[in-house]
């Protein structure tokens, strides 16, 4: 038995995003992830404009005048939604944390996926996959895959891309949509003892996820359509002058005490964090990987829509 605030959660989530879908983002989804191929429909007469190459010569002796074939776009995909649970997903400044802002955005998502008849897969993540949901249709089993992002209890609170790779390139064997949603943090040496080290995880990004972790995201994007999705929190990027306070590292479990009364320390850390995720944007882009920047306290559906958009010009110009 599923407790009533839980569905009461689920179902205003639902409620949410399946109204964005209708209004606005089902009709991006269909238009920038295209099916595998073209199926044949049925033949009909040429009318001018129509390709020549259409033309079905066989039908067109029997009848005499041209007629050309009519093909339409084999149109189911899989999608698989894999999100981050570990620790650091529970961190939010403002009225959500990053976990119940990625359940958000899978929803939109998962709804977007059903409406055109997609199946849609979940994979939840640590320091390796902890549960995997195959790839279904319906309005129930996106129901579930909400709940098991919002409520799932992980048993690792670190972060472990490359096991979670692998398992993705073993389970999918046939070309998918892959949404990786993750604040993309990995962990640095434990020798770190400035400012930085309550959220060290996010120093310096090359480290965090390691030239390894994007060879085998580049690998993911050429067999699939990778998608990354990084959701962080304003705290993350620019710490608030609050004074002397105790900080516990989510995933490590490390306390610390902070000065974020020095401006200076502050200063540097906005740098520090600013040049980290420029070279993350830098990465996922040499890596030939489409990403999306969302954080805690901004309207997601902005973000969305701009990557449609910009998803869609790029494709209509190749």
């Amino acid at each position: 038995m599923i407790p009533s605030e839980i569905l009461k959660k689920i179902r205003q989530i639902e409620l949410r995003t399946k109204r964005l879908v209708s209004e606005r983002l089902a009709g991006q989804y269909h238009s920038v992830f295209k099916g595998q191929g073209m199926d044949f429909d049925e033949v009909r007469e040429y009318q001018p404009g129509d390709e020549v190459r259409a033309i079905d010569w066989n039908v067109t002796a029997r009848m005499n005048h041209p007629f050309v074939k009519k093909f339409v776009e084999e149109r189911e995909l899989t999608v698989l939604i894999a999100v981050d649970v570990s620790g650091s997903g529970l961190f939010g400044s403002g009225r959500q944390s990053k976990r119940d802002l990625a359940a958000e955005v899978a929803s939109v998502l998962a709804f977007s996926a059903i409406r055109n008849n997609d199946k849609v897969g979940l994979i939840l993540f640590s320091e390796g996959v902890e549960k995997f949901i195959p790839p279904r249709k319906g309005r129930g089993h996106v129901l579930r895959v909400i709940r098991e992002i919002l409520f799932y209890e992980p048993e690792k609170r670190g972060t472990d891309l490359n096991a979670t790779i692998d398992f993705i390139m073993r389970v999918l064997r046939h070309r998918s949509i892959v949404v990786m949603i993750s604040d993309f943090m990995g962990q640095t040496t434990p020798s770190r003892k400035d400012v930085l080290s309550y959220i060290r995880r996010n120093v310096i990004l090359s480290e965090n996820l390691g030239q390894a972790s994007f060879f085998n995201l580049r690998q993911i994007n050429r067999r699939h359509d990778l998608i990354a999705i990084q959701i962080m929190d304003k705290y993350e990027m620019d710490l608030p002058a609050v004074g002397r306070v105790i900080l516990r590292d989510a995933e490590t479990g490390e306390v610390i005490e902070v000065d974020t009364g020095n401006a200076l320390k502050r200063k540097g850390f906005r740098e520090r964090q600013m040049r980290s995720q420029t070279e993350l944007v830098r990465l996922f882009r040499s890596a030939g990987i489409d990403s999306i920047q969302l954080k805690t306290e901004a309207d997601y559906t902005v973000a969305l829509g701009q990557f449609f958009e910009s998803r869609e010009k790029r494709q209509r110009h190749r």
